[in-house]
């Protein structure tokens, strides 16, 4: 099956009351890991690719590699841009195969984010490409994203209608309260979603697909299992799940999750290290990294996104 645009994946979630989860991509192994996972539960997925992941795996071959799976799967999966910075980087991607792409103009001005946006959006538009725009500034670290807590700032609703009429985006990244890494909140503070916010964007937008960056749940075992075999990485914690349910129930059609499949890899290579310290074949340590992301990759669709069987 040829790669697909979001638009009709959005179309039905929506429409369904559940989300599509979009796990960033950085080779081979973790492409696996996701397809298989969504294969085996017949869910649409978006393999999504940072500006950094670019750099390290290279454009031809994620584009390959994504494009391979497309076709062993059989399942709607979308090519997406993950943070696009600037215009140059957004149309090499149109150009060298993606599907979707979000421009990330969340750190301008307002009036300035949305001339680079609608600028990106005319130029997908005319490829046959859709366009994810974002308004709000998520706090934490993601590649070469890093917003402090200071300069955070949720989603304003009073600028979300102007914002999509006048950019023609295809779907809006908001500010809840979630935030991009591993280490997302302060100890002892709890996370909380502004469910009051997505509410009354969803009034002002109907029918329109939200997206949520940041969202990864982050499973304490997987850092224990880091922690036990040699890692030092503190307590991590993410968005409570069920908070993410409700939110896959509402306008939010894609979740993005970076964090849980690069801890969920680093735990398995720690722990095959240390039991099998004389292993050197790729393949040896490699398989169980893959095994886990696939693991949790059918948790996230098939309990938190509520995506089961949307291929369909």
């Amino acid at each position: 099956m040829p790669l697909v645009t979001t638009k009709e994946m959005f179309e039905k979630a929506y429409k369904g009351g559940y989300a599509i989860g979009a796990f960033n991509i950085n080779n081979m192994e973790i492409i696996q890991g996701i397809t298989r996972a969504a294969k085996k539960l017949n869910a649409p997925v978006i393999l999504q690719c940072s500006a950094g992941a670019r750099k390290y795996a290279s454009h031809n071959y994620l584009v390959a590699m994504v494009k391979a799976a497309a076709e062993e799967t059989g399942l709607p999966i979308a090519l997406h841009l993950d943070h696009g910075p600037d215009f140059e980087t957004c149309k090499s991607c149109i150009d060298g195969g993606f599907t979707s792409v979000m421009i990330d103009g969340s750190s301008l001005p307002y009036e300035e984010n949305i001339a680079l946006t609608k600028k990106v959006v005319d130029y997908a538009h005319a490829h046959g490409v859709t366009v994810e725009g974002e308004l709000g500034t998520l706090a934490g670290v993601e590649d070469d994203v890093n917003v402090s807590a200071e300069d955070a700032s949720y989603t304003k609703p009073e600028q979300v209608e102007d914002f999509v009429t006048r950019t023609g985006v295809d779907s809006l990244a908001i500010a809840i309260g979630t935030s991009h890494g591993a280490y997302k909140f302060k100890p002892g503070q709890k996370p909380q979603l502004r469910f009051d916010i997505l509410e009354e964007i969803e009034k002002r937008l109907p029918g329109f697909p939200i997206v949520l960056h940041g969202a990864s749940s982050v499973n304490q075992d997987h850092i224990k299992i880091i922690n036990e075999f040699g890692g030092e990485m503190p307590d991590a914690i993410g968005i409570p799940e069920d908070m993410l349910r409700k939110a896959a129930g509402m306008a939010v059609c894609k979740v993005n999750v970076d964090s849980d499949i690069r801890i969920a890899m680093t735990a398995a290579l720690r722990k095959h290290f240390s039991e099998n310290p004389t292993h050197f074949d790729p393949r040896q340590y490699l398989t169980p990294a893959r095994d886990l992301i696939q693991e949790v990759v059918e948790h996230k669709i098939d309990v938190v996104f509520g995506s089961t069987g949307a291929a369909e």
